[in-house]
């Protein structure tokens, strides 16, 4: 007997005989909204064979919602009022979705339509850190269960903005080729919700963006909230970045040579000031998306209601472009899209990455640290001489401030090899809670050699990723600890004192939300410094580095040049770091280090 297996269209065709043979008044779409109509379907279907049970649950999830049942459980779980218009925010959500749908065709309605899925997510006004209960603004919600691959939003680039979007407004003259991103979109910024205010075409996504002190990144705070971050490496991060923005504002705008001065009609001083200038920034860093897939290239972009989304370090999920239209049918213009990375449970709230950032960065640019965070790191500062001595803290003086010169006969040598193949003089590694990077080891494995290491070979004949010597090996630990260990010194109060501080909720929560975030950030620091600490001690125990070798002679530091010891942040002796790490990470992530 022959068995002939049914094909998609095949086990299809059930299905779309039901709806062809519905009342010819009633919609499309309204078979699939219609429960009842809906569960009879879905018992024909899946009676079946084949794949027939797959189809059921695609059309099931593509059924969507009796009109405003997700609003209607909101409110039993008391995430919305029941009060019309008592939250001003849920005025502005309601016009920020409208004006998509209006001035960019973008379907968000819970309900289905012919060839198109009710729109997966819904806004909330306010969402919650599930750690540290602290609020985290507007995120997006899972309005019904999503799976893994599921298309969660389409925004077309015309509602985006840009540098191209600031050209189209400003002019070549102001904006030529070339002018940095974050200046021209800042421009921009100010120009549509400062000057042209109420008759901005971008008003209705003007007014959902916050406030500076609803996002609080730490190039805002006032002096008595950075003086909770001493002993951090985040406040010369901060001092760095509002030096920066006040210089470029005075160049571009507030200077004697700045637009203000040279147009004062098209560019108003009392509209371009520094605070909105610094708002400008705000909404930038903790908002404007990197599009790397556009057809002339990567982008900045300010992308509505995208930058709802909140960000998650354990989500795969980024926004990125492509080209709009449908699969076979392409219209040439662009589009920014967002497929789900895992599965979602209804309720739950999507989450993105907004790369792999540090609380440093996190704190200093989007206002929040994390509890857990796996890319949490701590910098350490490595540093060799410009010249032929090195500083260091005498064993027999007991004086951990006094000083005592050893001469490094390898320091030019050394200097020489580092100019050769491009490294700095003064060095900064991140340092994780599980681990630190090779290349670290790699520089200090160069700084702590000597001419018992070298036997007269050239520094360049040397594999830096490999242990050199044990007693070159000791010193290279020994020194991250000793460096590790000053800078824990740093801090005005111990690991334990944060802790006793936060566990005490009622003193706790009397704390303004930046002071707050600092005494975490500044814990979590010491806690990550301290781990790295006992893993390098039982390291150096399990390789036997801190015993004796060769019959007894005792393994000592190697005497080269070790500016080498780390040296601790701003007590820098030896070189003048031109940058942070943090910059330097910075930099990386396409963040504008000079802005320009």
């Amino acid at each position: 007997m022959r068995v002939m297996k049914r094909s998609a269209a095949t086990a299809l065709l059930p299905i779309t005989v039901l709806i062809l043979h519905q009342t010819p008044s009633t919609p499309f779409s309204c078979p699939l909204n219609t429960p009842s109509t809906s569960k009879s379907i879905l018992q024909m279907a899946s009676s079946g064979e084949g794949g027939e049970a797959s189809w059921s649950k695609a059309l099931e999830d593509a059924k969507g919602e009796i009109p405003g049942s997700f609003e209607k459980e909101l409110k039993m779980r008391g995430l919305m009022s029941n009060k019309p218009n008592v939250n001003p925010k849920l005025t502005a959500n309601r016009k920020l979705l409208n004006w998509l749908e209006e001035k960019g065709d973008v379907y968000l309605s819970d309900q289905s339509t012919w060839g198109t899925a009710p729109h997966p997510l819904a806004v909330s006004t306010e969402t919650i850190d599930e750690v540290t209960n602290e609020s985290t603004g507007r995120g997006l919600l899972a309005r019904r269960n999503i799976n893994e691959g599921d298309e969660l939003l389409q925004i077309p680039m015309k509602l985006c903005m840009t540098v191209d979007t600031a050209r189209a407004e400003f002019g070549n003259k102001v904006i030529s080729e070339g002018t940095n991103e974050y200046l021209a979109i800042a421009l921009l910024l100010i120009e549509e919700r400062f000057v042209k205010a109420e008759k901005s075409e971008w008003k209705a996504y003007l007014d959902v963006l916050p406030e500076v002190n609803e996002v609080n990144p730490t190039f805002t705070w006032p002096e008595d909230d950075l003086k909770f971050l001493e002993g951090s490496p985040v406040i010369a991060a901060t001092r760095s970045l509002q030096s920066k923005l006040k210089r470029e504002y005075d160049a571009l705008l507030g200077g004697e040579d700045g637009w203000c001065t040279k147009n004062p009609t098209r560019f108003p001083r009392d509209k371009y000031t520094f605070e909105h200038w610094e708002w400008a920034f705000t909404m930038l860093f903790s908002r404007a998306i990197r599009l790397r897939s556009l057809k002339e290239g990567e982008k900045l972009a300010m992308v509505p209601y995208a930058d709802l989304i909140n960000h998650s370090p354990f989500s795969g999920a980024y926004i990125d472009a492509r080209e709009s239209g449908d699969w076979i049918f392409k219209d040439g213009n662009e589009e920014v899209i967002l497929y789900a990375d895992r599965g979602y449970r209804k309720m739950e709230q999507v989450y993105i990455s907004y790369g792999p950032k540090s609380n440093a960065d996190l704190l200093l640019l989007y206002g929040f640290a994390l509890e857990r965070n796996p890319f949490n790191s701590v910098d350490v500062t490595v540093s060799i001489g410009a010249n032929t001595q090195q500083t260091a803290a005498p064993k027999e003086s007991g004086d951990a401030n006094a000083a005592q010169l050893y001469n490094d006969p390898m320091a030019e040598e050394k200097m020489e090899f580092l100019d050769r193949v491009g490294r700095s003089d003064t060095v900064d590694f991140p340092c994780y809670a599980d681990r630190y990077p090779i290349e670290m080891l790699e520089y200090l494995r160069l700084m702590q050699m000597t001419p018992e290491d070298t036997r007269g070979k050239p520094l360049s004949a040397f594999d830096y990723s490999r242990t050199i010597s044990a007693a070159n090996e000791a010193a290279v630990l020994t020194s991250i600890i000793s460096a590790v260990k000053t800078q824990l010194r740093k801090f005005p109060t111990t690991e334990e004192q944060d802790a006793l501080l936060i566990q005490d909720k009622g003193m706790f929560r009397l704390f303004s939300y930046n002071q707050r975030m600092a005494v975490r950030h500044r814990r979590n620091e010491k806690r990550l410094l301290k781990r790295t600490v006992a893993a390098l001690e039982r390291q150096i125990r399990s390789r036997g580095l801190t015993g004796t070798e060769d019959g007894g002679k005792e393994l000592e530091r190697a005497g080269g040049s070790t500016m080498g010891e780390v040296l601790p942040g701003d007590d820098r002796l030896y070189g003048r770091k031109k940058r942070t790490a943090l910059e330097d990470r910075l930099e990386k992530m396409g963040l504008p280090v000079d802005l320009k």
